[in-house]
C-alpha cells in the first residue's frame, strides 16, 4: 500500500512571521514533523508543500522532498488544507504515481511523533476508515462556556448551571497536529474529517496550539518539560 506524508508549509504567515522554518529550540520548526514522519518508517515519501524557495531549502537540508511548488491558489490566506492536499495528490499523478494513502502533518507540530503516526495510520489501515484524526479533550467543559454580549456575562447553555462538571458527556477538539487519510475519500469529499473519521485521543500535554508568540513561548516551556530539556 502506498503512502504519502505531506506537510503543508506556505511561506505567507502573518501572525508570525516566517512561522513554519523559525527557530524552535535549536531547530527549524518544520525540522520536527519531518523528522517524525522519516522516523515513522511507513511512507513512500515524505515532501513538503509549499511555495516559498526558503522553506523549501530548511526542508531539504532536514530531510525531505519538494519535488515541485504548490500553486498560488492553494498558497492564499484563504486557502484550506484539504484542496493543497488534493493539488499535491493530482500533480504526484500526472508524474505517474498515485498514492493509496496521505497524512498531512502540520509543520508547526513539534509535539508530534513518529509512534502516534505508525498508530494512526495503522488504525486507518486496519480498521477501514476513511480518516483518523488525533483528538484532545476540552480542558473545561464547554457546555458551562459563557459569552460576553454587550458587555454583560452570560452562559451559552444556562440550563447547564447546577450540572456537576463530571456529568457532562466528554468533548473533544482536533489537536491540529496531522490526519491519516484515505486519497480516494479525501478527493470525493475535499474534507479532512472525510467518511468514518476514527479519532486517536492525545492528552492535553502533548498538544499546544501555536497561533500567537504566548503560544510559542507556551509551547516552548511545555516541550522541555515533556523532553526533560
Amino acid at each position: 500500500m502506498s503512502c504519502l506524508a505531506v506537510i503543508p508549509a506556505r511561506g505567507g504567515s502573518k501572525r508570525i512571521p516566517r512561522k513554519n522554518i523559525r527557530n524552535f529550540l535549536g531547530k527549524p520548526i518544520i525540522a520536527y514533523s519531518i523528522e517524525a514522519a522519516l522516523e515513522a518508517g511507513i511512507f513512500d515519501e515524505v515532501m513538503v508543500s509549499t511555495d516559498d524557495a526558503e522553506i523549501a531549502e530548511v526542508a531539504v537540508k532536514n530531510g525531505a522532498s519538494v519535488p515541485f511548488f504548490r500553486s498560488a491558489l492553494t498558497s492564499s490566506d484563504m486557502a484550506g488544507t484539504a484542496p493543497a492536499l488534493i493539488e499535491v495528490l493530482e500533480e504526484y499523478s500526472k508524474r505517474g504515481k498515485e498514492y493509496e494513502y496521505v497524512c498531512c502533518v502540520y509543520p508547526c507540530a513539534p509535539f508530534v511523533t513518529a509512534f502516534k503516526l505508525r498508530e494512526s495510520m495503522e488504525k486507518l489501515i486496519s480498521k477501514g476508515a476513511d480518516s483518523v484524526v488525533p483528538v484532545v479533550g476540552f480542558s473545561y467543559p464547554p457546555q458551562r462556556g459563557l459569552v460576553i454580549s454587550n458587555g454583560s456575562l452570560r452562559m451559552v447553555h444556562p440550563e447547564n448551571y447546577n450540572v456537576r462538571s463530571q456529568d457532562f458527556e466528554p468533548l473533544f477538539h482536533d489537536a491540529g497536529q496531522f490526519y491519516c487519510l484515505r486519497s480516494d475519500a479525501l478527493k470525493a469529499e475535499e474534507n479532512l474529517f472525510c467518511g468514518r473519521a476514527l479519532p486517536v485521543i492525545l492528552t492535553q500535554n502533548e498538544v499546544q496550539d501555536i497561533d500567537s508568540e504566548e503560544d510559542w513561548l507556551a509551547a516552548e516551556v511545555k516541550y522541555r518539560i515533556l523532553k526533560g530539556l
